[in-house]
């Protein structure tokens, strides 16, 4: 049986305060999550709704992670920061992705570090 899991990924080069960090993955993991197929949210949901936050070292990186989720199909949602708190212009924070089958998000950041 195949497992699934959702994965935010998130920029380590720009400053957030832990609350900060925290609503731009909810806005990520949800953001994704509306974009899924229902079946998809219904195996994920039934096999525990797993959910990993990774970092990654910029923003070239993130759009790179986001183009090959484009290119696999894999749902995904970009989060952009309106800029009107600790950021002083719109910022690209953090990129979620799924849920969706482990194997296939794997393929895309399988080899990302968790956030510390």
């Amino acid at each position: 049986m195949e497992s699934y899991k959702q994965v935010i990924v998130v920029r380590k080069d720009i400053n957030m305060s832990i609350g900060k960090l925290a609503v731009q993955v909810a806005h990520a993991a949800i953001g994704s999550y509306k974009l899924c197929d229902k079946e998809i949210i219904k195996k994920w949901e039934e096999s525990g709704a797993k959910k990993i936050v990774v970092e990654i070292d910029n923003l070239e990186e993130l759009l790179k992670l986001e183009e090959k989720a484009k290119k696999m199909n894999i749902p995904n949602f970009l989060v952009i920061d309106a800029g009107l708190t600790e950021f002083s212009e719109p910022t690209i924070t953090c990129l979620g992705l799924g849920p969706e089958e482990e194997t296939k998000i794997n393929k895309i950041t399988g080899s990302l570090k968790l956030l510390k």
